[in-house]
Protein backbone atom coordinates (compact mmCIF):
# COMPACT_ATOMS: atom_id res chain seq x y z
CA UNK A 1 0.00 0.00 0.00
CA UNK A 2 1.18 3.30 -0.94
CA UNK A 3 0.16 6.40 0.75
CA UNK A 4 1.00 10.11 1.06
CA UNK A 5 1.64 12.30 4.23
CA UNK A 6 0.71 15.57 5.35
CA UNK A 7 2.41 15.80 8.48
CA UNK A 8 3.32 19.11 10.50
CA UNK A 9 7.21 19.89 10.44
CA UNK A 10 8.00 22.54 13.29
CA UNK A 11 11.84 23.30 14.99
CA UNK A 12 10.80 23.90 17.79
CA UNK A 13 8.76 25.99 20.29
CA UNK A 14 9.12 29.01 19.11
CA UNK A 15 9.39 28.35 14.52
CA UNK A 16 6.97 28.61 12.42
CA UNK A 17 5.75 25.42 11.62
CA UNK A 18 4.04 24.05 8.30
CA UNK A 19 2.94 21.10 6.51
CA UNK A 20 5.09 18.82 4.33
CA UNK A 21 4.32 15.94 2.11
CA UNK A 22 5.86 12.72 2.00
CA UNK A 23 5.24 9.45 -0.21
CA UNK A 24 5.33 6.08 1.84
CA UNK A 25 5.49 3.03 0.11
CA UNK A 26 5.36 -0.38 1.06
CA UNK A 27 2.93 0.12 4.15
CA UNK A 28 1.31 -3.32 5.02
CA UNK A 29 -2.02 -3.16 6.30
CA UNK A 30 -0.86 -5.00 9.46
CA UNK A 31 1.36 -2.17 10.27
CA UNK A 32 -0.17 0.38 13.09
CA UNK A 33 0.00 4.10 12.45
CA UNK A 34 3.03 4.67 14.51
CA UNK A 35 4.98 2.01 12.76
CA UNK A 36 4.56 3.53 9.27
CA UNK A 37 5.79 6.59 10.88
CA UNK A 38 8.66 4.44 11.37
CA UNK A 39 9.18 3.39 8.10
CA UNK A 40 8.85 6.99 7.11
CA UNK A 41 11.38 7.78 9.40
CA UNK A 42 13.88 4.93 8.06
CA UNK A 43 12.95 6.39 4.58
CA UNK A 44 14.04 9.51 5.92
CA UNK A 45 17.59 8.57 7.66
CA UNK A 46 18.45 7.06 4.53
CA UNK A 47 17.72 9.73 2.34
CA UNK A 48 19.91 12.54 4.91
CA UNK A 49 16.85 13.90 5.88
CA UNK A 50 15.81 15.27 9.47
CA UNK A 51 13.02 12.32 10.75
CA UNK A 52 9.93 12.99 12.37
CA UNK A 53 9.83 13.46 16.01
CA UNK A 54 7.11 12.29 17.05
CA UNK A 55 6.09 10.42 21.26
CA UNK A 56 5.78 6.64 21.76
CA UNK A 57 6.57 4.60 24.52
CA UNK A 58 4.41 1.34 25.50
CA UNK A 59 2.74 1.16 21.75
CA UNK A 60 -0.44 -0.92 23.73
CA UNK A 61 -2.65 1.79 24.36
CA UNK A 62 -1.87 1.85 27.90
CA UNK A 63 0.87 5.21 28.41
CA UNK A 64 -0.74 8.00 26.51
CA UNK A 65 2.08 9.22 24.96
CA UNK A 66 1.00 8.86 21.18
CA UNK A 67 -1.13 11.65 20.88
CA UNK A 68 -1.61 12.83 17.39
CA UNK A 69 -4.47 14.33 15.18
CA UNK A 70 -4.94 11.96 11.76
CA UNK A 71 -7.50 13.62 9.30
CA UNK A 72 -8.98 16.32 11.97
CA UNK A 73 -9.48 13.54 14.96
CA UNK A 74 -6.97 13.20 17.49
CA UNK A 75 -5.73 9.48 17.47
CA UNK A 76 -7.74 9.05 14.57
CA UNK A 77 -10.93 7.06 13.30
CA UNK A 78 -10.86 4.33 10.80
CA UNK A 79 -13.62 2.70 9.27
CA UNK A 80 -14.36 0.38 11.97
CA UNK A 81 -12.04 2.15 14.69
CA UNK A 82 -13.06 4.60 17.24
CA UNK A 83 -12.13 5.92 20.64
CA UNK A 84 -8.65 4.69 20.08
CA UNK A 85 -4.75 5.32 20.63
CA UNK A 86 -2.72 6.33 17.72
CA UNK A 87 -0.30 3.41 18.53
CA UNK A 88 -3.47 0.87 18.24
CA UNK A 89 -4.90 2.47 15.14
CA UNK A 90 -4.04 0.08 12.48
CA UNK A 91 -3.29 0.89 8.57
CA UNK A 92 -5.71 -1.54 7.23
CA UNK A 93 -8.47 1.22 8.47
CA UNK A 94 -6.95 3.00 5.33
CA UNK A 95 -6.84 2.60 1.59
CA UNK A 96 -4.05 2.50 -1.12
CA UNK A 97 -3.90 6.15 -2.28
CA UNK A 98 -4.73 7.84 0.74
CA UNK A 99 -3.62 11.24 1.89
CA UNK A 100 -3.26 11.22 5.57
CA UNK A 101 -3.00 14.52 7.54
CA UNK A 102 -0.85 14.27 10.59
CA UNK A 103 -0.70 16.96 12.86
CA UNK A 104 -0.11 17.64 17.22
CA UNK A 105 -2.30 18.82 19.65
CA UNK A 106 -2.77 22.11 19.23
CA UNK A 107 -3.70 24.22 22.21
CA UNK A 108 -2.12 27.27 24.12
CA UNK A 109 -1.02 25.10 27.18
CA UNK A 110 0.31 22.25 24.73
CA UNK A 111 3.63 24.15 23.45
CA UNK A 112 4.94 22.43 20.17
CA UNK A 113 8.50 21.32 20.90
CA UNK A 114 9.42 19.56 17.33
CA UNK A 115 7.01 18.53 14.88
CA UNK A 116 4.22 15.98 16.37
CA UNK A 117 5.76 16.60 19.94
CA UNK A 118 3.97 18.90 22.48
CA UNK A 119 4.98 19.71 26.19
CA UNK A 120 2.08 17.91 28.11
CA UNK A 121 3.45 18.70 31.95
CA UNK A 122 0.61 20.90 32.54
CA UNK A 123 -1.30 18.06 32.85
CA UNK A 124 1.03 16.98 35.97
CA UNK A 125 0.79 20.53 37.47
CA UNK A 126 -2.75 20.29 37.48
CA UNK A 127 -2.03 16.53 39.36
CA UNK A 128 0.29 18.56 41.61
CA UNK A 129 -2.38 21.07 42.61
CA UNK A 130 -4.78 18.27 44.07
CA UNK A 131 -4.17 14.87 42.56
CA UNK A 132 -3.42 13.23 45.74
CA UNK A 133 -4.22 11.64 49.01
CA UNK A 134 -3.09 11.79 52.21
CA UNK A 135 -3.07 7.80 53.59
CA UNK A 136 0.30 6.65 54.71
CA UNK A 137 2.22 5.07 52.43
CA UNK A 138 3.56 1.48 53.36
CA UNK A 139 2.40 -2.22 53.05
CA UNK A 140 -0.79 -2.88 50.97
CA UNK A 141 -4.23 -3.30 52.75
CA UNK A 142 -6.32 -5.98 51.95
CA UNK A 143 -8.48 -5.36 49.37
CA UNK A 144 -11.70 -5.69 51.61
CA UNK A 145 -10.42 -4.01 54.27
CA UNK A 146 -12.32 0.11 53.75
CA UNK A 147 -16.05 -1.27 52.61
CA UNK A 148 -16.60 1.02 49.26
CA UNK A 149 -20.34 0.89 47.82
CA UNK A 150 -20.24 -0.79 44.37
CA UNK A 151 -21.49 1.84 42.31
CA UNK A 152 -19.20 4.47 43.59
CA UNK A 153 -15.80 1.96 42.94
CA UNK A 154 -16.95 1.28 39.82
CA UNK A 155 -16.93 4.98 38.79
CA UNK A 156 -14.39 5.46 40.60
CA UNK A 157 -12.10 2.85 38.62
CA UNK A 158 -14.08 3.96 35.05
CA UNK A 159 -12.39 7.51 35.89
CA UNK A 160 -8.70 6.04 36.86
CA UNK A 161 -8.28 4.51 33.78
CA UNK A 162 -7.73 8.05 32.21
CA UNK A 163 -4.33 7.43 30.67
CA UNK A 164 -3.97 11.56 30.47
CA UNK A 165 -3.03 11.85 26.68
CA UNK A 166 -4.84 15.37 25.73
CA UNK A 167 -7.06 13.87 23.29
CA UNK A 168 -10.02 15.72 25.09
CA UNK A 169 -8.00 18.76 25.11
CA UNK A 170 -7.41 18.66 21.46
CA UNK A 171 -11.22 17.53 20.42
CA UNK A 172 -12.58 20.57 22.33
CA UNK A 173 -13.68 23.55 20.27
CA UNK A 174 -12.60 25.28 23.88
CA UNK A 175 -9.19 23.56 24.56
CA UNK A 176 -10.75 22.63 27.68
CA UNK A 177 -8.84 20.00 29.67
CA UNK A 178 -12.10 19.13 31.87
CA UNK A 179 -12.41 16.15 30.54
CA UNK A 180 -8.85 14.90 31.96
CA UNK A 181 -9.33 17.18 35.36
CA UNK A 182 -12.73 15.28 36.37
CA UNK A 183 -11.71 12.30 35.88
CA UNK A 184 -8.82 12.76 38.27
CA UNK A 185 -10.53 14.89 40.47
CA UNK A 186 -13.86 11.77 40.57
CA UNK A 187 -11.56 9.22 41.02
CA UNK A 188 -10.50 10.11 44.27
CA UNK A 189 -13.35 11.87 45.22
CA UNK A 190 -15.71 8.95 45.10
CA UNK A 191 -13.71 6.36 47.63
CA UNK A 192 -12.96 7.02 51.48
CA UNK A 193 -9.39 7.49 51.09
CA UNK A 194 -10.08 10.58 49.14
CA UNK A 195 -12.59 12.64 51.32
CA UNK A 196 -9.75 14.81 53.61
CA UNK A 197 -8.74 16.22 50.53
CA UNK A 198 -11.81 16.00 48.76
CA UNK A 199 -12.91 20.05 48.77
CA UNK A 200 -9.46 21.39 48.54
CA UNK A 201 -8.80 18.95 45.79
CA UNK A 202 -10.93 19.82 43.21
CA UNK A 203 -10.62 23.70 44.16
CA UNK A 204 -6.67 23.29 44.19
CA UNK A 205 -6.64 21.45 40.29
CA UNK A 206 -9.54 23.52 38.67
CA UNK A 207 -7.63 26.35 39.83
CA UNK A 208 -4.46 25.32 38.46
CA UNK A 209 -6.42 24.06 34.86
CA UNK A 210 -7.83 27.69 34.52
CA UNK A 211 -4.11 29.30 34.94
CA UNK A 212 -2.80 26.86 32.83
CA UNK A 213 -4.77 28.57 30.09
CA UNK A 214 -7.27 25.81 29.20
CA UNK A 215 -10.64 26.86 27.59
CA UNK A 216 -13.96 26.63 29.59
CA UNK A 217 -15.97 23.73 29.34
CA UNK A 218 -19.65 24.25 27.05
CA UNK A 219 -20.76 20.73 27.06
CA UNK A 220 -20.31 20.13 23.88
CA UNK A 221 -18.81 16.52 23.87
CA UNK A 222 -16.28 16.02 21.63
CA UNK A 223 -13.87 14.93 24.23
CA UNK A 224 -15.57 12.38 25.12
CA UNK A 225 -16.16 10.96 22.11
CA UNK A 226 -12.55 10.64 21.49
CA UNK A 227 -11.47 9.33 24.67
CA UNK A 228 -9.41 6.32 24.18
CA UNK A 229 -10.98 5.43 27.84
CA UNK A 230 -14.23 6.60 27.15
CA UNK A 231 -14.17 8.46 30.36
CA UNK A 232 -18.32 9.84 30.53
CA UNK A 233 -19.30 13.38 30.53
CA UNK A 234 -20.98 12.44 33.61
CA UNK A 235 -17.50 12.89 34.99
CA UNK A 236 -17.23 16.60 34.30
CA UNK A 237 -20.93 16.83 36.40
CA UNK A 238 -19.43 15.02 39.19
CA UNK A 239 -16.59 17.55 39.25
CA UNK A 240 -19.12 20.67 39.12
CA UNK A 241 -21.33 19.19 41.81
CA UNK A 242 -17.89 18.96 43.90
CA UNK A 243 -16.68 22.41 43.03
CA UNK A 244 -19.90 23.90 43.46
CA UNK A 245 -20.46 22.92 47.43
CA UNK A 246 -16.46 23.25 48.03
CA UNK A 247 -16.94 27.24 46.92
CA UNK A 248 -20.36 27.50 48.55
CA UNK A 249 -19.40 25.81 51.96
CA UNK A 250 -16.02 27.77 51.61
CA UNK A 251 -13.47 25.32 52.15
Amino acid sequence: MKVTLRIWRQKNTESQGRMVPYEVDGVSDHMSFLEMLDLLNEQLTVAGEEPVAFDSDCREGVCGMCGVVINGVAHGRGQTTYQTTTCQLHMREFSDGDTITVEPWKAEPFPVLKDLVVDRSSFDRIIQAGGYISAPTGTAPDAHAVPVNKVDADHAFDNATCIGCGACVAACPNGSAMLFTSAKVTQLGLLPQGQPERWTRVLGMVAEHDAEGFGNCTNIGECTAVCPKGIPLESISQLNRDLFKAVTTRH
